[in-house]
């Protein structure tokens, strides 16, 4: 029987935050999450199973060759014949993570927006937190990474997430453009 994954939704947008904000990517939602956080925006319960192959085919209908494999926590389900799959197709594997779970060789960047200090990696491409008022400093080394974003709290806390990032310039600013613009 042949593996699948469970999946909320596969689209085409723009990277709406961090280092990637305006690249044109294929979306891979996938669902469920080992954490509980109340101001996420996805449904950790929905979901169609695919197979490798079957995403692959989803994603390959759309023009560009960036993925973004997000969730819920992706780390759950993604493992070495989906990141092998991808990349035979060509594809550029973007993941978004939560950082609690160990990831499979070969993913191309690695976000990661802990929620918790109990993390299962110790390095990502970027590192991006949901501000909340308060001291960032100690989380600014919780793991190795190239950048560092701080975003506004479903931008409800915007003015104190820019007065921290002037006061603290290692940080940088990232707002979710896509709820700006209102695209997907």
């Amino acid at each position: 029987m042949k593996k699948t994954y469970k999946v909320n939704d596969i689209f085409y947008s723009l990277q709406g935050e961090g280092f990637w904000t305006g690249t044109p990517a294929v979306f891979v939602r996938l669902s469920g999450c080992n954490l509980q956080c109340p101001f996420c925006d996805t449904d950790h319960f929905d979901g169609r199973r695919l197979s490798a192959e079957e995403i692959v085919d989803a994603v390959k209908e759309f023009p560009a060759s960036h993925v973004i494999v997000t969730g819920g926590e992706p780390a759950m389900q993604i493992d070495a014949t989906l990141v092998e799959a991808l990349h035979s197709a060509g594809l550029y594997i973007h993941i978004e993570t939560n950082g609690t779970l160990p990831l499979p060789e070969g993913i191309d960047w690695v976000t990661c927006s802990p929620k918790t200090s109990r993390l299962g990696i110790t390095r990502a491409n970027e590192l991006k937190y949901v501000f909340q008022g308060r001291d960032m400093e100690p989380l600014f080394n919780i793991i190795e990474a190239d950048y560092h974003f701080l975003q506004p709290c479903s931008g409800e806390n915007i003015d104190e997430t820019v007065a921290y990032v002037l006061e603290y310039p290692h940080w940088s600013l990232s707002l979710q453009t896509h709820k700006l613009i209102d695209i997907k």
